[in-house]
């Protein structure tokens, strides 16, 4: 059964904010104004479902006192079994809008990918999951920022470190953390053996200063020439920094900026996305997992999805997903994908309020 009391009071909540939107002390103030846009979005798809919910309801009543009418009859029973499958499918709809969100699943994300086993053709795949978000970033309006890259010499990625900027940034990528494994014959193999390599990627929502407070006493900081691929120096002014936070032991480096504020800047952003992230794990252990745990070592073995290009399959091993249509997949196209991870989660949800 639906929580009717708590739909109807939601409902009138909506219909609260419709009005408060249109007040004029209300768009003056920015921030209420923000927030209030967010809370109206957030109950919009509930609050249709739910109108739609009871509209389906009150013809269904209709229509089965119609059945009193002879003339009514055959129309009707012919209708109601399409209503009450209707019914059933918007109960379940309304369950999963009222299933709670993640405070997170708003936030700006910092992702990290590393290059994995593999030498070289791992560094390769590095790039091309880079390639990838970027892609699906630019296709849905999210904005990438670099914060910090490391190249390596054949043109892949030993690392690269951004931060995606946009509507619901985290709850789409938050899926996207662990190990990914990739099978093909690399460029540079002359016999056309199959390679098997890996990269692994970190997802963390982005942390505001009021989320993490970091004490400047407890940071080390070290300024050094940036250095690029083949120790070239991209610059001649000595703009790398690297901060160590001693408590945590964690260590960011940022050096793509030629100015050292700004790669400050980016570092402790990073800085503060782990130590968030941190926080998280220790506060929901019974769900999150710790940041080395995510991307585990980078070994074969431990894996959360696999590219095999050889069959163009992309196969998602949490969830038992296989599509036959790993290009299109590596140039943006990862709804599918993304959609199907999310359904999972949300019935796991259900099953453990159910329990």
């Amino acid at each position: 059964m639906l929580p009717i009391e708590k739909l109807e009071s939601l409902d009138l909540r909506f219909k609260e904010l419709e009005e408060l939107l249109c007040v004029a002390e209300v768009i003056a103030d920015g921030k209420r104004y923000a927030a209030l846009r967010r809370e109206h979005a957030d109950l919009d798809a509930l609050t249709r479902t739910y109108t739609r919910y009871r509209s389906v309801q009150k013809q269904l009543a209709e229509d089965r006192l119609a059945l009193m009418d002879p003339e009514l009859r055959e129309m009707v029973e012919e209708e109601i079994p399409l209503l009450e499958k209707e019914i059933v499918e918007l109960e379940k709809e309304v369950e999963l809008l009222l299933l709670p969100s993640d405070p997170n699943d708003a936030r700006n994300t910092i992702i990290e990918i590393r290059s994995g086993t593999g030498g070289e053709e791992a560094a390769l795949f590095a790039a091309d999951l880079f390639r990838m978000y970027s892609r699906y970033a630019e296709k849905v309006g999210w904005k990438v920022e670099l914060m910090s890259t490391s190249e390596a010499s054949a043109g892949g990625l030993k690392e690269v470190i951004v931060n995606i900027t946009g509507d619901k940034v985290y709850s789409r990528m938050r899926f996207e953390g662990g190990v990914h494994r990739v099978q093909r014959v690399p460029a540079t193999e002359n016999a056309g053996r199959i390679h098997t390599s890996t990269a692994t990627v970190a997802v963390m929502p982005e942390a505001d200063e009021v989320d993490v407070v970091i004490d400047d006493k407890d940071l080390e900081i070290n300024i050094a020439a940036s250095g690029g691929p083949g120790g070239q120096g991209v610059n001649t002014t000595n703009s790398a920094v690297q901060i160590q936070h001693k408590p945590s032991g964690l260590i960011v480096k940022c050096q793509d900026e030629r100015s050292q504020i700004k790669n400050k800047a980016k570092a402790m952003k990073v800085l503060r996305a782990r130590l968030l992230e941190r926080e998280m794990a220790v506060a929901h252990a019974a769900v999150a997992a710790e940041r080395k745990s995510m991307v585990g070592s980078g070994e074969r073995s431990e894996k959360i999805r696999t590219y095999n290009y050889p069959q163009n399959r992309i196969t998602d091993h949490r969830i038992g997903l296989t599509l036959h249509k790993l290009e299109i997949v590596m140039n943006g196209d990862l709804d599918e994908m993304f959609n199907a991870l999310r359904a999972s989660h949300q019935a796991e949800l259900l099953n453990q309020q159910s329990r």
